[in-house]
């Protein structure tokens, strides 16, 4: 055991191994995993003791070890004595590596703790060679050297590739059981057990795509959910006997463990209601000699088993965390992408200032916000709230904006919507769609905009908040037949756009109940002279305060656009109707418009 002294960890890390080095009152020494929680210690097996310990002395509900965190604590359940470690009485505590654990007897049983990982490569040589020299002439001889296996492979599954461990484990498990061959089958994709890897004796691989396990004794393996072992074929139940495989290939003897992953249970009572982990794969032997594994001890089986289902199961959980740290990866270069595409200088002219913030619930989101001048002298401001949230929102917000943005070469906006509404209906495999409320504003104050489905914004007039954009068509991708035509409204100076995602007024408090149009609008009446930063923090601060802390599903965008043209130059203005003393007033001049033939479709 000096080599792994040598290399354990001195603290817990997620994927580690901890093993309990027993040693009996005799002086013999035996090595035991910890493979679920609660690990229970004590004396007898009737309390379900998964260490048991032949002492009288020792109680029955002697100690557990639980593992929390990834780190493993031992309690005291019960010993007559007290539990001790390294010489000291405890209730409970957190094991470190090396800890000696006692039960207030002389003579008795003493437990090292041990973390199986590996830190350098000098002691997996030593171990294997260790391996090599034991014989199975030695008493327990096939234990033994499953014990060593056992510890060379907690050391080799942390440090070594994993087709290379799991190579290690089949030629030892074929040199154990004396079998000619044996294969490691894993499930595809679909559910089907493919060879992953095939050996021989003598340490030689076999090309698996060559190779036939039984598959009559694999699926019965599979349906009583235990191992299938057969010492004598010829002696075996009639299906195994007559399976085409089996006679193609003159085997005598075969042995199918189904490997299963871990469950482990983190209270005494959920240990009732454990149930079996997800088949990784299966692990197969067998023989053209009868009798090959007649002296095969089922205690070695059981071990071999959850050697290889431990294996399997740490490398699909490293491969799982691989593949999420990639995902995150790419998810953090989409969401710099966003933010980098997201305005950050807003216009700040005589005319008319913006201010703008999106918050996505996700890395990436589906809305998004844009400001940009048109060579025509005007200035253009959009919101967009995409169905859906994550990547596949944030990719096609992205499009939407590269659509909208390419309007700085004058083209039209109603036939840009039309496209953009054809293509996306057009590929409906995207599934996604998106509401949008898109403006033009020149220096005069003229707005010309198109609402394609999404929640009016407010417009402050005089202290007045009105929603004076309820008409408009449908979002972008939902209706092939939909027609987009531009509306028109002349705004005032002091007049305020104040645009948003539903992820404002649909954000919840911890009751679920919605922040709400009238929330908003309460917030934003009165609001005339107020500096558009200072406007947009208190629908912030209104939001935040509303909902409390819960969590929110849905991304928050908001977008204020103010026009603050002096008086003179909007009374010179006299191709516009005179607008009104109040928003309500705005919101039926655009009714009227859009009644005369300038309204959206």
């Amino acid at each position: 055991m000096a080599a792994l002294e040598s290399t354990v960890a001195e603290t817990v890390l997620p994927g580690e191994d901890a093993v309990l080095e027993v040693v009996s009152p005799d002086g013999a020494r035996r090595y035991v995993r910890i493979t679920q929680s609660p690990f229970l210690i004590g004396r007898g097996a009737e309390t379900g003791n998964h260490l048991q310990l032949s002492d009288r002395r020792i109680s029955r509900n002697c100690a557990a070890i639980v593992i929390e965190a990834n780190r493993f604590y031992l309690e005291d359940c019960g010993q007559r004595r007290g539990l001790f470690i390294n010489g000291e009485k405890v209730e409970g505590r957190e094991l470190q590596n090396g800890d000696v654990i006692t039960f207030g007897l002389e003579d008795s049983y003493e437990i090292l703790f041990r973390l199986a990982t590996a830190s350098g490569e000098e002691s997996i040589p030593q171990l294997l060679t260790r391996i090599e020299h034991i014989t199975s002439s030695e008493p327990s001889g096939g234990l033994r050297k499953l014990n060593q296996l056992l510890e060379a492979t907690a050391l080799l599954h942390s440090q070594l590739p994993l087709d290379e461990v799991l190579a290690t484990m089949l030629d030892h498990a074929v040199s154990i059981t004396d079998a000619d061959r044996g294969l490691l089958l894993e499930q595809d994709a679909g559910g089907t057990l493919k060879v992953h890897l095939a050996r021989r004796s003598g340490k030689l691989r076999l090309s698996p795509e060559s190779l036939t396990p039984s598959q009559t004794a694999i699926q019965l393996a599979l349906k009583q959910q235990s191992p299938v072992i057969t010492e004598d074929l010829a002696q075996a139940d009639m299906d195994l006997q007559g399976a085409q495989s089996i006679v193609a290939q003159r085997l005598r003897a075969v042995v199918v463990i189904p490997l299963w992953a871990l469950t482990r249970a983190n209270t005494q009572e959920s240990m009732v209601n454990v149930k079996r982990g997800e088949l990784l794969g299966v692990l197969y032997l067998d023989s053209k000699r009868p009798a090959a594994f007649s002296k095969l001890d089922r205690q070695i089986l059981d071990a071999l088993a959850a050697d290889a289902a431990s294996i399997l199961d740490n490398a699909r959980l490293v491969e799982r965390e691989r593949e999420r740290q990639r995902l995150e990866q790419e998810i953090n270069i989409a969401r710099d992408i966003q933010q980098a595409l997201l305005p950050r200088n807003f216009p700040n002219t005589a005319n008319f200032c913006v201010t703008g913030v999106n918050f996505p619930c996700l890395s990436v989101g589906g809305d998004y916000f844009d400001v940009f001048p048109l060579s025509d002298g005007r200035t253009a401001f959009v919101i967009a709230d995409v169905s859906g949230k994550g990547l596949g929102a944030a990719i096609l917000t992205t499009m939407l904006q590269g659509a909208l943005s390419a309007m700085t070469l004058g083209t039209d906006p109603a036939r840009v919507f039309n496209h953009v509404n054809r293509f996306l209906c057009e590929h409906s495999e995207v599934g996604r769609y998106a509401t949008v409320f898109f403006g033009l504003l020149d220096n005069d104050g003229h707005l010309e905009f198109i609402n394609a489905g999404h929640p009016s914004p407010f417009l402050i007039r005089r202290g007045a908040a009105e929603e004076a954009f309820t008409e408009g068509s449908f979002p972008v991708g939902l209706v092939p037949e939909a027609e987009y035509t531009a509306a028109r409204l002349k705004l005032e100076p002091g007049d305020t756009l104040v645009l948003f995602t539903d992820g404002v007024t649909e954000a919840m408090d911890p009751e679920e109940e919605l922040f709400g149009m009238a929330r908003l609008r309460q917030v934003l009446t009165g609001q005339m002279e107020c500096p558009l930063e200072q406007l947009q923090k208190c629908v912030l601060e209104a939001v935040e305060n509303f909902t409390r802390g819960a969590r929110q599903a849905d991304d928050l965008t908001l977008l204020i656009v103010r026009y603050r043209a002096t008086v003179a130059s909007a009374t010179t203005d006299t191709s516009v109707p005179a607008s009104s003393s109040s928003a309500s007033s705005a919101s039926a001049t655009l009714r009227a418009t859009q009644q005369a033939g300038g309204g959206s479709g």
